[in-house]
C-alpha cells in the first residue's frame, strides 16, 4: 500500500511575464501581497515611453484605492460581502446595545474594554479636558455669521494646536511621537495627553460653531454630565440652571456616536494617515480629517439623503423618482456603499433607534417618505442588482432632523464622534515597531515628453483648443466694473486706466 501524502498548498502567487518570459513567484501574506515585489519584474523598454519607466519595474495602478490595503491595522474589521462591522472584534450590534460611546472610544484606541476603574479614570480625564482658551472663542466671532460649521471646526482644530506648541514635532523634533513605539514612556504620555485634549474638547468645538451660527453667547462645559449629555448642553443651554437633556435624545445621540466613531479606512482615516505620515502635530491631522469629512460624498451623505427626501416630498412621489434615477436623470442617495454590498449593519441599529426618537419628537414628516422609498428600494429589480440597500445616512439623517438640527451641521455631529477613530489610527501609526513611512503614492504620467521652452513672442495657440485648456471668462461685480473704468496711478507711479485684477 503507497501513502501518497498531500502537500499543503504555496502560500504565493506565480506570475509569468509575458514579455520576457520570465517567471516570479511572489508571496502571499494575509492574503495579500507586497506591491514592492510586483516592482520586480522588469523588461526592457520596447516602444514604451521614455516616462512609463519600464526598466524601473511593474507598477500598480489603482485609482481611488479600490483594492490597496495600505496598512496592517488591528482597530476595525468591515466585511461588506456578509455586512459585518466589528470593532476592536466586537460587532457593532452589541455595542450600540450594551456599551456607551466613551467606553467604546477607550475600546477602540486601546484595543479592550475598560475595567471599571479604566473607565472611571478615562471619562474623568476626558471630561475635565472639555475648556478651551477664551482666545479660541475669539477666533470662532472672527467668522461671518452664516460660515458653514465644518469650516468653523476645521480651523478650530488646527488652531487648537497653535495652543499646544509642547505637542508639536516642528517644535520639539520629529520623534516627539513615533519615540513611544520604543518604550519611551514620556513620549507616550504626550501622546495620549493630546487624545484625552483633542476627545474632550471636540464636543466645546463643535457646539461653538453651532452658537455662532445661532448668535448666542458659548456656553461653558457642565460638569456631572455624560459626554452626549454635556455637548446637548452646550449647544441648547440659554440661561436655566440644572439642565438635563431628554434621556432618549441623550441615549440616541450617544448611540449615534458609537456606529459614526470609526468605519476603517474611510477617505476620511485616509487622509488622517496620509498627514499624519508626515509626523506633523496630531491637531493638525484632526483638521485634515474634518476637511475630507466635510465632502458631500462623504460626512455630507446624510445632509444630502435629507434634501432628497424634502424634494420628493411625499409618499406618492417615490415611484415617479425613482424612474428617474432607473433612467439616470437623478442620483439616489442614502443608499448603497462603496463598501457593503448586502445591508449596512449600521442602518439596522439606526432604524431601530430612529423609532425611539420619534416616540419623542413626534413623527417625522419625511419618515413615510422614506419608508416608502425603503420599501421600493427592497422590491425593485434595479436596486436589488445593484446591492442598494438603505446606508446609515439615510436614518441617521432622519433622526438629526427630528432632533432638530440644521441639515449643514450633520457633518458636524459626524465628525466629533470620528475624532475617536481617527486618533485610533493615527496612534497606531505613531507606535509601529517599524517605525513610520511618509506616504508617497506613484502616478502614472500620461503627460507631455520632454520638450524645449518656447519664447513667448514665439508661441501659438493650441490648436483644437477646449474650454479646459485656459481659464474661463469670470464675471465680477459691479465694483469691479466701476474700477475698470477709473483711472489710477499704482505704487510705481504707472497710469492705468483700468482696474489692474
Amino acid at each position: 500500500m503507497v501513502t501518497v501524502s498531500k502537500q499543503a498548498p504555496r502560500q504565493s502567487l506565480t506570475v509569468v511575464d509575458n514579455r520576457t518570459n520570465k517567471v516570479y513567484e511572489l508571496p502571499i501574506q494575509h492574503n495579500s501581497i507586497l506591491a514592492t515585489d510586483i516592482k520586480k519584474i522588469k523588461a526592457q523598454s520596447q516602444n514604451d515611453r521614455k516616462e512609463e519607466e519600464t526598466e524601473q519595474g511593474l507598477r500598480v495602478y489603482d485609482p481611488a484605492y479600490m483594492n490597496t490595503a495600505v496598512i496592517q491595522s488591528k482597530i476595525t474589521y468591515i466585511n461588506g460581502q456578509d455586512g459585518i462591522l466589528r470593532y476592536r472584534g466586537y460587532p457593532i450590534e452589541q455595542l450600540t446595545k450594551k456599551s456607551n460611546f466613551l467606553e467604546s472610544a477607550f475600546l477602540l484606541i486601546y484595543g479592550e474594554l475598560p475595567t471599571k476603574s479604566q473607565y472611571l479614570n478615562w471619562q474623568n480625564e476626558i471630561m475635565h479636558h472639555t475648556f478651551i482658551h477664551s482666545d479660541i472663542e475669539g477666533m470662532f466671532k472672527s467668522f461671518r455669521y452664516d460660515s458653514h460649521p465644518m469650516s468653523m471646526l476645521a480651523s478650530s482644530f488646527a488652531t487648537l494646536g497653535a495652543f499646544a506648541p509642547e505637542a508639536n514635532p516642528s517644535l520639539r523634533g520629529q520623534k516627539l511621537y513615533t519615540n513611544a513605539a520604543s518604550g519611551d514612556l514620556a513620549s507616550l504620555e504626550i501622546l495620549d495627553k493630546q487624545i484625552l485634549r483633542i476627545i474632550g474638547k471636540a464636543p466645546t468645538l463643535a457646539a461653538a460653531s453651532y452658537r455662532m451660527r445661532q448668535g448666542r453667547p458659548f456656553n461653558r462645559p457642565a460638569q456631572g454630565l455624560s459626554y452626549t449629555g454635556n455637548f446637548l448642553y452646550l449647544l441648547d443651554n440659554l440661561s436655566g440652571h440644572e439642565y438635563q437633556p431628554h434621556p432618549v435624545l441623550e441615549k440616541a445621540l450617544d448611540v449615534l456616536f458609537i456606529i459614526h466613531a470609526d468605519h476603517e479606512v474611510n477617505c476620511s482615516t485616509a487622509t488622517v494617515l496620509q498627514v499624519g505620515s508626515s509626523l506633523v502635530d496630531p491637531y493638525s491631522v484632526v483638521s485634515a480629517g474634518c476637511a475630507a469629512l466635510y465632502g458631500p460624498s462623504h460626512g455630507g451623505a446624510s445632509e444630502s439623503a435629507i434634501r432628497m427626501l424634502i424634494e420628493i416630498g411625499s409618499p406618492e412621489n417615490v415611484p415617479a423618482f425613482m424612474e428617474k434615477v432607473e433612467k439616470r436623470e437623478r442620483v439616489l442617495v442614502g443608499f448603497g456603499h462603496r463598501v457593503y454590498k448586502n445591508i449596512d449593519p449600521r442602518s439596522t441599529a439606526i432604524r431601530e433607534l430612529a423609532e425611539e426618537v420619534f416616540k419623542v419628537t413626534g413623527r417625522n414628516k419625511l419618515l413615510d417618505t422614506a419608508l416608502t422609498l425603503a420599501e421600493y428600494a427592497r422590491k425593485s429589480e434595479f436596486m436589488r442588482s445593484r446591492n442598494l440597500y438603505p446606508n446609515v445616512d439615510f436614518y441617521s439623517g432622519l433622526i438629526y432632523q427630528a432632533m432638530g438640527f440644521p441639515l449643514d451641521f450633520y457633518p458636524v455631529l459626524f465628525a466629533v464622534p470620528r475624532c475617536v477613530g481617527w486618533l485610533a489610527h493615527w496612534r497606531q501609526m505613531m507606535l509601529s515597531k517599524s517605525g513610520v513611512k511618509i506616504w508617497r503614492p506613484r502616478q502614472l504620467y500620461l503627460g507631455e515628453g520632454e520638450r524645449n521652452y518656447v519664447e513667448a513672442e514665439n508661441r501659438k495657440e493650441k490648436a483644437n483648443a477646449t474650454p479646459f485648456d485656459a481659464p474661463v471668462h469670470v464675471e465680477h461685480g459691479g465694483d469691479s466694473k466701476r474700477n475698470e473704468l477709473a483711472t489710477y496711478k499704482d505704487e510705481t507711479g504707472h497710469t492705468w486706466g483700468k482696474a489692474k485684477l
